[in-house]
């Protein structure tokens, strides 16, 4: 299977009601499955050479979040936040009609991932018990293995910082190799690449629209990150270590050593707070490692097929 099938599942905000598109890799009917969730302003073709991979073992699924690719824009740009992206990926798994999937997150695909085990968790703690007359115990959503790729409960201010300058520029190029230069500027921390990956990661997030080549995202993303204060992302990072703790299946910690947004301290605390987790660095690497190449893939694939 040399690409994957497009599809789309219907969704719901406070303010509308939107398509949000989804690749699908593999088996159709295979009940083992994979969810792919790519970082802030990505898309899910992010993870074709690793969904090609794993292909045989999954049916792999990586969503375009709602405001990204060839999903549908929010009419409310406030509800471009992590609650809403969970309450699509529930919507989802339901289209899936699986009970369990194993999680690869990037950066923001792995926030989503750690917010969608904090809800489980604590709807199997609070939600009271109806005997007989409730469905059974069993029937319920789980996470499986789960592979977090440069992100944890505590995020570096200074990455954040760096990625909110250029979430909302409204830049356009003339021609392809503008904008892939321009993609290389701000990606830096992806790591070495060559010309050829450097197109391949330009190619899926710069469209051609009326001669020129533009963002595939909503630059309305950016206001939801303004209106986080230091007192939200305290609360915020509290609830993630609750989440990430509460994972009760092998955890993949992957890092970019050069990360500006996973401290080598915090991917430490992540290992001592949750017994079940395990961490691969990549040398030269920054946020978030591409998961392009065989040294990057090949240690998920180790991981999820053991």
């Amino acid at each position: 299977m040399t690409e994957p099938r497009l599809k789309f599942v219907m969704c719901a905000s406070p303010a509308d009601v939107h398509r949000m598109a989804y690749w699908e890799w593999g088996d159709a009917d295979n009940d083992k499955v994979l969810v792919c969730v790519h970082g802030l302003t990505r898309c899910g073709r992010d993870f074709d050479e690793l969904a090609q991979r794993l292909a045989p073992h999954y049916r792999v699924v990586c969503p375009d979040v709602a405001g990204r690719g060839r999903s549908d824009w929010l009419i409310d740009p406030s509800a471009y936040t992590v609650p809403q992206y969970i309450s699509d990926m529930l919507t989802l798994v339901a289209r899936l009609d699986v009970d369990e999937v194993d999680w690869v997150g990037t950066s923001m695909g792995g926030l989503i991932g750690l917010g969608l085990a904090g809800a489980l968790a604590a709807s199997a703690l609070h939600r009271p018990q109806r005997g007989e007359f409730g469905l059974p115990q069993g029937r319920t959503l789980r996470l499986g293995r789960v592979v977090l790729n440069d992100i944890g409960p505590r995020l570096d201010g200074q990455g954040l910082a760096r990625i909110a300058d250029y979430v909302g520029r409204d830049v356009s190029f003339d021609t392809f190799d503008e904008a892939v230069a321009y993609v290389q500027s701000v990606s830096a921390g992806f790591g070495p690449h060559s010309q050829a990956l450097w197109q391949r990661l330009t190619r899926d997030v710069f469209n051609r629209q009326d001669g020129r080549w533009v963002k595939h995202y909503d630059l309305r993303l950016a206001a939801s990150m303004g209106l986080q204060d230091e007192a939200a992302l305290k609360a915020a990072e509290f609830m993630l270590w609750s989440a990430y703790e509460s994972l009760a299946s092998p955890v993949l910690l992957l890092r970019g050593e050069q990360s500006d947004v996973l401290s080598k301290e915090t991917a430490d605390q992540m290992l001592a707070r949750n017994r079940r987790s395990q961490l691969v660095e990549f040398h030269g690497v920054g946020h978030a490692p591409t998961l392009l190449t065989d040294d990057q893939i090949g240690p998920i694939e180790q991981f999820l097929c053991a």
